[in-house]
């Protein structure tokens, strides 16, 4: 998206229309995402199947989570929401 907003900036409209065109298109295909709620739920159930107790565990709860989020919620907020659950 920032370079649908180069484009624009530099007068190039028929880029820009070609890379939203492209978005709409592949955004078709892309799974929902999840809210924040979701998110949360998530992690809490991650946390409670690995037995996480402390920031020592991170790994075993991130390796549950990654196939379950992966492509339907930033993984870098997820391991954020994690490492703070364990603090």
């Amino acid at each position: 998206r920032d370079s649908i907003a180069q484009y624009d900036a530099a007068g190039r409209t028929e880029l820009a229309d070609a890379e939203r065109f492209e978005v709409d298109v592949l955004s078709a295909y892309r799974p929902a995402g999840l809210s924040d709620a979701e998110v949360e739920a998530a992690v809490a159930a991650a946390i409670a199947e690995a037995g996480a107790v402390g920031a020592g565990d991170m790994g075993k709860v991130m390796a549950l989570l990654k196939p379950r989020l992966a492509g339907r919620a930033d993984m870098s907020d997820v391991s954020r929401r994690v490492k703070v659950a364990l603090a």
